[in-house]
């Protein structure tokens, strides 16, 4: 049996639930349909929902026709519930579009056909309320190849001549297929539609059970069996909790099966899944497995999101759709707002769009909203998931910030027996980019493990504007240095300073507030287009030139969403309802009244207690606070962005290391004793003519090794890190190239290691090139793991040196009495064999006359 996953999506009222009612009585899954005005729908459950009389939640329910079996979604059709249906398309193999055949296409039919679009599914149309449309199907179809897509073709009829011709027009082998037998195979249509190429549209009343029996026969001709890996994966749509509290994870298993008691790994923890359940409506049945292609809710999982990958899936990232409208909540009187606060959030768990924050600075709950509607839902939610009556102000749109220069923001946090130093790098970039967190910080410098920690706490908090306190955005945010403490540094350490060097930018910066914007098609009679134009200019709004288009004049162009809101109706009312306004999201822009917002905010940066601009030192034992302003008079590595815009090579400071030479001989010698130096490489060898007292024979210099760690010097030597990023195989050549010329200069052993203990399989190899020792690390073998191995055996017998930036293997060195030089300083003294090299050859050709013999003995040293 073929196994698919259907959603129905339509704009509100368009036909939606009672079409999804009538498949399931078509297939025999109710004895009754149920109407929406009766309130007894099947996948309108939610009292809400009944008592609004349209689709709030995402209902889910199973039908089978003929060989056929359908997982049926239903999603909201309201523009302020887009969220919770972009959620849904995530895990659909198909959709059904439902277009109503009394109406134009609406603005949020457009929406959702871009939406379609994104997530590139395969598309099903059915035009519904055919009893009381006012058009013909041609006179549709019409209109929606012109509005949606020229593809979309009538496939209700016995007659697919025009289906076929569209099809034939695809590619070439069809083209001769339906040249030579007047027809294209099913087959074919099953992967144009499957490749959106083609777009079925079916005709009826969901009402009436017209079109129903026709629209079921060609879901099961044309839709494909989808095909799923073998191992375990699955997508988590969606977050609910049952009567009891317990929280439902909804997922669409993508891979493999999933049991009950089976154990998953996410987000560094593993659960036991504890139940499963397939829901039908408001009821479920329990289940001991679900396989590839089932849509279920699973408890167990405590920590699940929405947009979360499990097994080989990976997350989600963030969703086309984004609330406009900022609401503040107002409680009732006595009601503790921090403890009200987790309440939100496990609503917020359910809606991730709801964006609940918490105001500080006004000691105010606020929310992200779509609309009005969405706004009534959410209060009585809350009355009825919490006993508790709250109201919410009149709503403002969502204001972003950004910046318009590059800054350096730094961050130190030095209360007793605690350190940390972050420098940042923000970067403005162009509208819509949002946030992106990078490092180009070296490992010299700061450890990998900072690194990756202070990335983390870049990405895992809302970071707020100093304008209104607004979330940022559209900007690069760069790690370029950092310190810690040996001994003092903790991890939260790291968290406070980060975030403080965020803020002590944005407090230099020349902040931009941004404000959302639509794009707009504005259609109206001719003789209203006077006051269009005056009304949108009126507006702040871009505008276009008029077109005429069949008869109706065309405006086109962009406005903020805070002035455009609401000026459908007034559109409506001047044009007596001949007017029709499409408004579509369009990013961010520069706020047109930026003053205006910010006086009215009245928000003050440096009293926004949860967000200190300020950075913490210590003197004498005790910590204290130095103002924004101030910190660059006190911070303990120089400042990058200077080094930067003087175009000058970062040269790499001792007391900018975690763990410098002494602390490194310090701690070694604490722990283990003083270390037993064999030789000492940068002191000269002993001429024959020196004599050790007590000694007859003079000393005999040892050979000489030097092991370097392959991929530590190409990702810290500029040159081979550009290079391997377009070719690594390319970068491990030229570094064995410039390495076989500095050991033939340097008369020295070179041991070349290369990590490639990830290599299934792989056995480990060894191989000598040009006086050069190249190991390649078997499986699960580390090159750190064979450095320090090594190091164990020859360090006591040879002079050693390890070229690496570790600081571990660089621990590993001083405890068995070798030398250790990092990738840059290894960079430094290969360019300065180099060039003796050249002054070599330079010198022999000055002396032409004399022999290559006597002129290599005047090789200089």
């Amino acid at each position: 049996m073929k196994k698919t996953v259907l959603g129905i999506c339509a704009h509100v009222d368009a036909g939606k639930t009672t079409l999804a009612e009538a498949l399931l009585y078509q297939c025999g899954k109710i004895r009754k349909a149920g109407r929406v005005d009766h309130g007894d729908t099947v996948m309108d459950a939610h009292a809400l929902e009944k008592e609004r009389g349209i689709t709030i939640f995402a209902g889910q329910t199973t039908i089978q026709y003929n060989d056929l079996e359908i997982t049926l979604l239903d999603t909201p059709g309201h523009v302020d519930f887009s969220a919770e249906t972009e959620r849904i398309l995530r895990v659909l193999d198909y959709a059904v579009l439902v277009i109503s055949g009394t109406e134009p296409i609406q603005s949020h039919t457009l929406t959702l056909w871009k939406l379609l679009r994104e997530y590139h599914l395969p598309t099903f149309l059915f035009v519904t309320k055919m009893d009381y449309a006012r058009q013909t199907k041609q006179d549709i179809l019409k209109e929606l190849r012109k509005e949606l897509n020229a593809e979309c073709l009538d496939f209700s009829g016995d007659d697919l001549s025009e289906v076929y011709e569209a099809a034939a027009t695809c590619s070439e082998d069809l083209l001769d297929e339906y040249l030579s037998s007047g027809k294209v195979s099913q087959d074919a249509l099953k992967q144009l539609i499957f490749d959106r190429q083609l777009f079925p549209c079916y005709f009826g009343s969901g009402l009436k059970m017209e079109g129903i029996e026709a629209f079921l026969q060609g879901l099961d001709a044309y839709v494909i069996q989808k095909k799923y890996l073998p191992d375990f994966g699955a997508k988590v749509f969606k977050i609910t909790h049952d009567n009891t509290g317990a929280k439902l994870t909804h997922l669409k298993v993508t891979g493999g099966t999933l049991r009950v008691r089976d154990t998953v790994k996410y987000n560094g923890k593993e659960e036991k899944i504890s139940g499963i359940r397939f829901y039908s409506g408001s009821r479920f049945t329990a289940a001991d497995e679900a396989q590839a292609g089932d849509v279920c809710a699973v408890t167990g999982l405590t920590e699940s999101f929405s947009g979360m990958g499990l097994g080989f899936e990976e997350s989600d990232g963030d969703m086309f759709t984004q609330p406009l409208m900022n609401y503040r909540v107002r409680l009732p009187q006595g009601t503790d707002a921090l403890q009200f606060l987790p309440k939100l959030r496990q609503l917020e768990e359910e809606d991730p769009q709801l964006h609940v924050t918490w105001n500080s600075h006004l000691q105010e709950i606020h929310v992200g909203l779509m609309g009005d509607i969405q706004a009534e839902i959410l209060c009585s939610l809350i009355e009825d998931r919490f006993g508790i009556t709250v109201s919410v102000d009149s709503g403002r749109v969502l204001y972003k910030e950004t910046i318009g220069d590059t800054v350096e923001g730094v961050g130190h946090y030095e209360p007793l027996r605690h350190y940390a130093e972050v420098h940042l790098i923000l970067e403005p970039l162009p509208r819509g980019s949002g946030l992106e967190f990078r490092t180009k910080c070296s490992e010299d410098v700061l450890d990998r493990n900072w690194q990756r920690l202070i990335l983390e706490h870049l990405n895992e908090k809302q970071h707020l504007g100093v304008l209104t306190g607004s979330p940022i955005t559209d900007m690069k945010i760069t790690l370029a240095a950092g310190r810690a403490h040996l001994k003092h540094t903790e991890g939260g350490d790291f968290r406070q300073s980060t975030y403080r060097a965020v803020r002590h930018g944005l407090m230099q910066a020349k902040s931009l507030l941004l404000e959302p914007y639509y794009r707009f098609r504005l259609e109206i009679p001719s003789e209203y287009i006077g006051r269009a134009i005056t009304d949108i200019r009126f507006r702040h709004g871009s505008v276009s030139q008029p077109e005429d288009v069949n008869g109706v004049t065309v405006l086109t162009g962009r406005a903020p969403v805070v002035t455009m809101n609401h000026y459908a109706t007034e559109v409506s009312a001047y044009s007596g309802g001949k007017g029709r306004l499409f408004l579509t999201f369009d990013g961010y822009d520069e706020c047109h009244n930026t003053e205006e917002v910010i006086k009215e905010y009245a928000y003050q940066p440096e009293a926004d207690l949860d967000n200190p601009p300020d950075s913490v030192f210590c003197s004498h034992g005790a910590g204290f606070v130095v103002k924004w302003d101030q910190v660059k008079d006190y911070m303990h590595i120089e400042s990058c962005l200077t080094q930067q815009k003087q175009a000058v090579e970062p040269v790499l400071n001792r007391r900018n290391f975690q763990l410098d030479d002494k602390e490194l001989e310090a701690i070694m010698t604490r722990e283990f004793g003083p270390p037993k130096l064999t030789s000492n490489l940068y002191r000269p060898t002993p001429k024959p003519a020196e004599q050790v007292q007590g000694r007859s024979e003079p000393e005999q210099p040892r050979k000489k090794y030097l092991i370097i760690d392959g991929y530590n010097v190409i990702f810290a030597w500029d040159d081979l890190k550009r290079l391997a990023q377009l070719d690594l195989d390319l970068a491990r050549e030229t570094l064995i190239h410039v390495l076989s010329d500095y050991a033939a200069f340097v008369e020295t052993e070179l041991v070349l290691v290369f990590d490639a203990y990830r290599v299934s399989g792989n056995a480990g190899s060894r191989h000598d090139h040009n006086k050069i020792h190249i190991v390649y690390t078997k499986e699960h073998e580390t090159g750190d793991a064979y450095i320090e191995k090594l190091v164990s055996e020859i360090g006591k017998n040879y002079n050693v040196r390890v070229v690496t930036s570790d600081n571990l293997i660089q621990l590993s060195a001083v405890r068995f009495g070798v030398l250790r030089m990092s990738a840059k300083e290894f960079e430094q003294d290969v360019d300065s064999v180099h060039e003796k090299i050249a002054e070599y050859i330079e010198q022999l050709k000055r002396q032409r006359r004399t022999t290559i013999g006597e002129g290599a003995k005047k090789k200089p040293q």
